[in-house]
């Protein structure tokens, strides 16, 4: 927690002059969807508005606006935790990406989208070689947010970002980060060249049966049972 919080000092920048509670919880969002936030963990109020210079009260709204994100939790008399989202969250948040992701795929991109796209797919290569998986599932939260790019809507980007933060929580139930998302690499590297190649219905399709077993990976690890 205390190399986390120190890190949260290079994001200062980013707050500008004039901090508000949607600046800070966009750098804490953009940290849970990195991996750096675990569910589970208590976040400090002291430790984070120390590190990102901004007041306790600009902090607290910052906290509750991911609490309504369904990010965190408020705990009475204990603080602020990070949520684990259950299975039936796992279950809704796919279906919801089944229609912003299936959307976007079935439109032509605009080239600087498919350069993210592109790039995001090469960092997970070299993160796969380098054994580093928490580097990879970054890399493939980016290469879905650039996917979803497709739609121009900074409304949908914004929808999209939520989503995936919640999703990067859920990938802490795998024990095996490195089974749970090798065979992805390659799925992402597939999926480019559909979209590159203008194949839109059989990206479409490959879309839906990769976004299925990523669904079905996830329940399995909530109830093995199932």
């Amino acid at each position: 927690m205390d190399n986390v919080v120190a890190d949260l000092s290079q994001d200062r920048p980013r707050l500008g002059r004039s901090s508000t509670a949607e600046r800070v919880a966009d750098v804490l969002r953009g940290r849970i969807s990195e991996g750096y936030f675990q569910p589970g963990q208590r976040l400090s109020e002291e430790s984070i508005s120390e590190a990102l210079e901004v007041s306790r009260n600009t902090l607290r709204e910052a906290f509750r606006l991911l609490g309504h994100e369904g990010l965190l939790d408020h705990r009475l008399n204990r603080g602020v935790f990070v949520r684990l989202p259950s299975a039936e969250d796992v279950a809704d948040l796919y279906q919801v990406r089944r229609v912003l992701e299936g959307a976007a795929v079935r439109r032509a991109p605009a080239e600087p989208a498919l350069a993210l796209l592109k790039q995001a797919v090469l960092d997970a290569e070299q993160a796969a070689a380098r054994d580093d998986w928490q580097g990879v599932g970054t890399a493939n939260i980016r290469f879905h947010q650039a996917l979803v790019s497709f739609n121009a809507s900074p409304r949908i980007d914004e929808t999209m970002r939520q989503l995936l933060a919640e999703l990067r929580l859920v990938f802490h139930v795998m024990e095996n980060p490195r089974a749970f998302h090798e065979p992805f690499v390659d799925r992402n590297r597939t999926l480019l060249g559909l979209i590159e190649s203008g194949e839109t219905e059989q990206a479409a399709a490959y879309l839906d049966d990769y976004l299925d077993h990523a669904e079905r990976l996830l329940i399995h690890a909530y109830d093995p049972d199932r």
